[in-house]
């Protein structure tokens, strides 16, 4: 679902309108289905993991410019990191020699190349910004508790749907789409961040699909 660029609305109900039919069918994908039923095996979730590492690099490699954007440096939050945590769950999930171990597929590989492509914008910046870390602290938390359900995890392997120095989920999406309305986008920027949040979900589906090729 598309909707027109209103300025009246802030770009996070724009964000959050615009993109529900993309969180749908990317909630929808078949891989995405069988994991969480627990249809699959730890070592379709260790994959998932693999994947999330690049995309994260790429992201968090991107940060480090938009921290010298004057106006998107606070959208940048070390309590959002991901990669260490990526990388702990690799290691519980495949051992000592995991980056030996892992294989990137070329889905994950395109997905990554994009974010890395628009590193130097900060509407496309916000617009994986927010598909990713808000997806991670509201759905990632369903993820969460079926792979410890599902595929005998405990803590150990699930450090990437954990945000220790985030006690108040809640509080801190509020603060956190604070941050994305007062970014101070014109017009031509919100539209390029609803349309880069569109190929974000898109991108994102297309990972999924190549999994499911493998595992379902």
């Amino acid at each position: 679902m598309s909707l027109p660029v209103e300025e009246e609305l802030p770009l996070s109900a724009l964000l959050r309108e615009g993109t529900r039919d993309d969180h749908g069918a990317a909630n929808s994908e078949h891989f995405i289905e069988q994991l969480l039923s627990g249809a699959l095996d730890r070592a379709a979730y260790a994959d998932l993991s693999a994947q999330l590492l690049v995309v994260y690099e790429a992201l968090e490699d991107t940060s480090a410019a938009v921290r010298d954007d004057e106006r998107g440096a606070g959208l940048v939050f070390g309590e959002l990191t991901r990669v260490p945590a990526i990388e702990r769950d690799l290691a519980f999930l495949y051992g000592p020699s995991w980056r030996e171990e892992i294989r990137i597929l070329p889905a994950t590989h395109e997905y990554a190349d994009r974010i890395r492509e628009v590193s130097g914008s900060l509407p496309h910046y916000a617009a994986h910004s927010y598909t990713r870390y808000l997806g991670d602290l509201s759905g990632g938390q369903i993820v969460k508790r079926m792979m410890k359900q599902h595929y005998g995890l405990d803590d150990d392997g699930v450090a990437f749907y954990t945000f220790p120095d985030i006690p108040k989920v809640k509080v801190f999406k509020d603060a956190y789409r604070s941050r994305l309305d007062g970014l101070d986008l014109d017009p031509d920027e919100v539209a390029a961040t609803l349309a880069e949040a569109h190929h974000a979900f898109h991108l994102n589906r297309v990972v999924f699909t190549a999994l499911a090729k493998i595992h379902c």
